[in-house]
């Protein structure tokens, strides 16, 4: 295997729950990516040159990761679940890059910019219901918004690039908060509890 795109993500303005008990927006954006990286990554390292990409958002600037509430159980709001689950996806880069130093793997993180899809449709929040619609004629297609997923995992480009984030097919910095590693480090060990 020499490719993972973690490319699943949803916003939901409500709180809703898996049939795990999991916060929707948290379990699909941030721990269904861990799990399967973690799942998949003996396989990856096999690979001359094995990637993981996680698509992410420019939202993660907006993120915050709250320990006391990660399943977002005493205070709800699909912005602040959605913001804090994509500021999940660049810690979880930043800190797997770590890990895989010295490996044949690399893993990157990226923004594929407003993609004209259906995402958030299932339950909007009153925001999008009034800007999507005004907005989607602006909106990327898919194949343009799948651009630097598809540069992050085939161009030779970026090999060896380690543990960054990638807007437009570019490097460009994450978030301050994303850089911290203890914050990285501490929401790594508490995903696997989260999923067992």
């Amino acid at each position: 295997m020499d490719v993972l795109v973690n490319n699943a993500g949803g916003y939901w303005n409500s709180r809703h729950v898996t049939d795990d008990r999991l916060e929707r927006t948290f379990a699909i954006n941030h721990l269904a990516p861990f799990l399967l990286t973690a799942l998949l990554l003996d396989r990856l390292k096999g690979s001359k040159d094995g990637r993981v990409v996680t698509v992410s958002s420019n939202a993660q600037v907006l993120g915050r990761i709250d320990f006391n509430d990660l399943q977002g159980e005493r205070d709800y709001a699909g912005a602040r679940a959605y913001n804090q689950s994509k500021l999940a996806n660049i810690l979880f880069t930043h800190e797997l890059g770590r890990k895989l130093k010295g490996t044949t793997v690399t893993a990157n993180a990226l923004h594929p910019g407003v993609v004209r899809t259906s995402f958030g449709a299932e339950d909007p929040g009153r925001a999008q219901r009034l800007f999507v619609p005004l907005a989607r004629p602006f909106m990327r297609t898919p194949a343009k918004g799948a651009h630097t997923s598809v540069v992050l995992a085939s161009s030779p480009d970026v090999k060896g690039v380690q543990g960054q984030f990638f807007t437009d097919g570019k490097e460009k910095r994450s978030s301050k908060r994303s850089y911290d590693p203890a914050v990285a480090a501490r929401l790594w060990h508490a995903s696997p509890a989260l999923v067992d």
